[in-house]
């Protein structure tokens, strides 16, 4: 088996997106059980074009019931199996294991069982036990170090290891957490994190706060929730309740790979679709890089760092890195504590109707005093200045929005379907 770029998808644009731009499987959720609720997830009405797609592209594609199920959840789950037998899944990532015979009995005994990574599997003996159990794939908690991996792997060489390999990093041991459920009433465990721990938060001091704590101790204070205050311990003096960087493992693949990973995956399903696209074609070059040894795959690397992201490291791969003792070594090289973001998605390139004229599917206003980029998924960026964009009569405008029949007249060499974006005010 070649090594597998897996991609989010969190609607029926990112899924044809994740295909269109390298992915050779992508995961998505129903909408009732999916560890992401906030993601717009799929539903009946989705069903007939989520299957057109997958049979057009001949990719894999894996349905994500990786919740922690109450007895409500578990009913609804055993009620709408029939329909979830519609879903040209050709895997169900699970870490529930009472879903095994639930689905076994409906789906029979060979259906492809992937273990989540919410499981927390960090060692060769577990990952033995869930083959036994009818796993083909586990998915390794984020916190196994690459030596691990190599272990388990050559422990198991019949189980497929996937790994995230780039994206958010939850605070929480294999993102199982409670801060969301204790600070926002939102159980991240059941699909509604909050993402509580990014929010921002300062010292609080007893000075001000005397009825609530006792001297000397420390609480925080929420940007948006003045007066309220939660206090904190240290340990080794330190504290949990802070924002994890971002994970980004694109230098790092062949070692990946060495250590006998079967699956890289990329995290984002409430990304945007320009996320998708753009993390999703980076990673292909790279990955295909390592058979080709084209050097090209550094040109589409460079827009990892232009996307929505807190700063880069290696997570947990390398074990403690020499900059972050937590989360590994820092790939941005940064103090920068925010997300950056240096490009503003701002649609589609849609049907040519005329020689250099095409219409226009936007997500974000331009202007015609802007500097915007077209990008694909063998096409790194385009500049364009001199475009004129025209109304529904074509007659030249000064800007375009979302929602209205638009056109843009360019002479550079574009198509259907390119990405626009230009650059974002938030740099």
């Amino acid at each position: 088996m070649s090594v597998e770029l897996l991609s989010p998808a969190g609607n029926l644009e990112k899924l044809r997106l994740a295909f269109e731009y390298g992915a050779d499987a992508a995961y998505m959720g129903l909408s009732d059980f999916s560890l992401r609720a906030n993601a717009r997830n799929f539903t009946e009405k989705d069903l007939q074009e989520v299957s057109r797609l997958k049979q057009s592209s001949g990719k894999r594609l894996y349905g994500t019931l990786n919740m922690i199920f109450d007895e409500q959840k578990l009913s609804s789950l055993q009620d709408q199996m029939g329909i979830i037998k519609s879903w040209p899944f050709d895997a169900f990532i699970i870490s529930d294991l009472g879903l095994v015979p639930i689905l076994q009995d409906a789906l029979g005994d060979d259906v492809e069982l992937h273990l989540s990574t919410q499981a927390s599997c960090t060692n060769s003996s577990s990952a033995s036990m869930y083959r036994k159990m009818g796993f083909s794939r586990v998915i390794l908690g984020r916190e196994t170090p690459l030596d691990d991996i190599k272990r388990i792997k050559d422990a198991n060489p019949d189980l497929q290891l996937e790994v995230f390999v780039h994206g958010a990093m939850c605070m929480a041991y294999s993102g199982r957490c409670l801060l969301s459920s204790h600070l926002a009433g939102r159980s991240a465990n059941q699909g509604d994190c909050s993402h509580t721990c990014r929010w921002n938060y300062r010292l609080a001091t007893t000075d001000a706060i005397e009825d609530v704590l006792k001297s000397g101790a420390l609480a925080l204070e929420e940007e948006q929730r003045s007066g309220v205050y939660y206090p904190i311990s240290e340990q080794d003096g330190y504290t949990t309740i802070l924002s994890s960087k971002d994970l980004c493992m694109i230098d790092h693949l062949g070692e990946l790979v060495d250590a006998g990973v079967d699956s890289l995956k990329i995290e984002g399903r409430m990304k945007s679709s320009y996320y998708v696209a753009v993390v999703t074609r980076a990673y292909r070059k790279a990955l295909d890089s390592l058979k080709t040894g084209d050097e090209s795959w550094k040109a589409y690397r460079e827009d990892l760092f232009n996307i929505s992201h807190r700063e880069y490291s290696t997570g947990f791969f390398f074990g403690h890195g020499p900059v972050d003792p937590v989360m590994g070594e820092s790939i941005d090289k940064s103090t920068e504590k925010g997300y950056e973001r240096n490009y503003l998605f701002c649609g589609f390139v849609g049907e040519k109707v005329a020689e250099g004229i095409y219409t226009l599917d936007l997500k974000n206003q331009i202007k015609d005093t802007m500097k915007i980029e077209y990008i694909a998924k063998d096409v790194p960026k385009i500049e364009d200045e001199g475009f004129t964009l025209l109304d529904a009569d074509h007659i030249p405008v000064g800007q375009a929005d979302h929602g209205k029949i638009q056109y843009i007249k360019t002479t550079k060499p574009i198509e259907k379907g390119y990405i626009i974006r230009r650059e974002s005010m938030l740099k």
